[in-house]
């Protein structure tokens, strides 16, 4: 399918649990069930409502992953009012998401998005969009699993990438490689800064560069600020510490 032909109601999404809503946008790569398995535990006071990004699982695809064209997908799931939640490239796309409809927004969570250009003028920074700029340049050259692992290693991740990639990480590799990098994002910082829903940034504590972008998202938007980690970019992978993070900030946002 192509980019002008998908809607939010194309997209393969799973919903668990009762209560008030929360959507989960994922990353690069990993699909939705395995990005956020580790937070199926929240189902228990929220309804999970799990999309995978166009070209996983069985959504169609785009014929470019975009945050800024996958971002209204997301922002009309929201529905009449939902908690948004994203991490790496599906923080991006939250960013974006939260700007487009913020009366929907109940609150907004983010972890260590891609928009490395947040932190401009930070050496680290600069240094890993100049890296990620070659390796997308050179990637026809790759094989898979050397691009995943370089890639992985670029984001800090603690994801092992085996030497033969099962089907669903094969997928997620032909998408990465054709999806538009984050760094080129310019975030709507203005308008999520104007926004009164509540905001939290988390990052993982492994890399000043993360560091230095949450610092400096926070700062701009006017969210709460925190860490979490034990599993250096991967986040969400970190379960119990992630949840309880995130639900005692969504608690507060629903008194809000």
């Amino acid at each position: 399918m192509q980019m002008d032909l998908v809607n939010a109601a194309d997209l393969d999404v799973r919903r668990l649990g009762s209560g008030p809503p929360i959507v989960f946008v994922h990353g690069s790569v990993a699909p939705a069930a395995l990005t956020w398995r580790q937070q199926r535990p929240l189902a228990h006071r929220w309804t999970l409502v799990l999309p995978n990004r166009p070209g996983f699982a069985s959504s169609p695809a785009l014929s470019r992953g975009d945050f800024e064209a996958e971002a209204p997908l997301f922002a009309e799931l929201l529905g009449e009012g939902a908690h948004l939640v994203g991490h790496s490239y599906g923080a991006v796309i939250a960013l974006f998401a939260a700007a487009l409809r913020p009366e929907a927004v109940r609150s907004l969570t983010v972890s260590e998005p891609g928009a490395i250009r947040l932190a401009a003028g930070h050496p680290g920074a600069e240094e890993m969009i100049v890296n990620g700029e070659r390796l997308y340049r050179e990637a026809e050259s790759i094989p898979d699993e050397v691009f995943l692992r370089l890639f992985r290693e670029g984001t800090g991740s603690a994801r092992e990438t085996p030497d033969e990639l099962p089907e669903w990480m094969q997928r997620g590799v032909e998408l990465l490689r054709a999806e538009r990098p984050p760094w080129e994002a310019e975030v709507p910082v203005r308008a999520l800064a104007r926004a009164e829903f509540p905001k939290l940034v988390i990052s993982g504590g492994h890399s000043e560069v993360f560091e230095a972008v949450c610092d400096a998202l926070a700062d701009v938007i006017g969210a709460e600020r925190d860490t979490v980690s034990g599993r250096a970019h991967s986040i969400p992978a970190t379960g119990e510490a992630y949840n309880e993070r995130l639900e005692r900030f969504l608690i507060a946002a629903e008194r809000h």
